[in-house]
């Protein structure tokens, strides 16, 4: 007789990135048993040939980890990834689904023998993985904010991830922070917080704030600036570094201002790439959040950073997604 759903105890969680995929076999305590890494982009537009090789790669990290015939169904965290359609569509860092709609979650359920999966966008897999297993473990309402290539957004509200009507619900990084010409964002709109306070945007603020003036900076000597290099420089102690970092801070202070307006969190939860540069973020992020609070929510919302292993994190908000099948 089959073994019932929920007396399996392991789950796999994917994090589908632009260029990576990585992929982990997970225990009910968040432990990653076992984990495995494919390229995303090697796939062209062939959609198919990825969810081949991802299947193949599942089964493969399965049975490393000794629990074949033991998982309960698989998370998926992916750029535009729908949880109500189980469709990946026009994600534009991912080639084999940039012009239209991929079937995905019903494809890679056939390809693992029925097993199910559940998919949802990356940023709301982080947020799922954060309340799981993370600092906001316990936590009813708080929004996740992702620091990285972009600014993602997962909303839990009453303990439940908000995905609105049609599944997309929580593109917060593309909400206006700069009215009047604002920068192009990757998502054609102007002035969107994702284009100032990314990685991408950090290092665009660095690189204009250098042709625009002649002050020195150890910057001046990097030739293409990214965001770690601003980070180097602002641990040096490097003037225009880190009023970048004050900057950036203060427009993300700004909006979390106005995020808390709607959904009243009780914190906000921090986390990617960037948000490692959390020494010079957090002042003025909370600084300017503090100061653009109606006075019935300040001194009550708390900016907090994910705690979750680095090199686990993103399997573990993916796999949290696959306890609710």
């Amino acid at each position: 007789m089959a073994e019932k759903i929920e007396e399996k105890k392991y789950v796999v969680g994917v994090d589908v990135g632009g260029q990576t995929t990585k992929i982990g076999v997970v225990d009910a305590r968040g432990d990653v048993l076992s984990q495995t890494v494919i390229r995303s982009d090697t796939f062209g537009d062939d959609a198919d040939a990825y969810i081949d090789a991802l299947a193949t790669a599942i089964k493969g990290v399965i049975k490393e980890s000794g629990k074949e015939g033991q998982i309960r169904g698989v998370g998926v965290g992916a750029p535009n990834g729908n949880h109500y359609t189980g469709t990946i569509a026009y994600a534009p860092n991912l080639a084999w689904a940039a012009n239209g709609s991929v079937d995905f979650s019903a494809k890679l359920s056939k390809k693992m023998g029925g097993i199910p999966v559940s998919l949802t966008n990356d940023a709301n897999a982080a947020a799922v993985g954060e309340m799981t297993y993370g600092v906001a473990r316990g936590m009813k309402n708080f929004i996740m904010i992702t620091l990285g290539t972009g600014v993602g957004s997962g909303i839990i509200i009453n303990g439940q991830l908000v995905y609105g009507h049609d599944g997309f619900a929580g593109e917060l990084g593309h909400t206006n922070v700069v009215r009047y010409n604002g920068r192009t964002c990757g998502c054609g709109k102007q002035g969107c917080l994702e284009a100032y306070c990314s990685a991408i945007g950090v290092a665009k603020t660095a690189r204009d704030w250098l042709e625009m003036s002649s002050e020195p900076s150890v910057l001046r000597d990097v030739e293409k600036i990214t965001s770690k290099d601003v980070y180097d420089a602002a641990k040096e102690g490097d003037a225009l570094a880190l009023r970048v970092f004050e900057y950036t801070g203060t427009l993300l202070g700004r909006s979390f201002a106005d995020f808390v307006a709607f959904s009243a969190p009780e914190a906000i939860v921090l986390f990617g790439g960037l948000a490692r540069s959390k020494e010079f973020l957090y002042e003025p992020m909370k600084k300017a959040m503090e100061e653009n609070l109606l006075k019935i929510w300040q001194g009550k919302v708390k900016i907090l950073f994910s705690q979750l292993k680095e090199s686990d994190a993103a399997i573990l908000g993916a796999s949290a997604l696959a306890w609710e099948l």
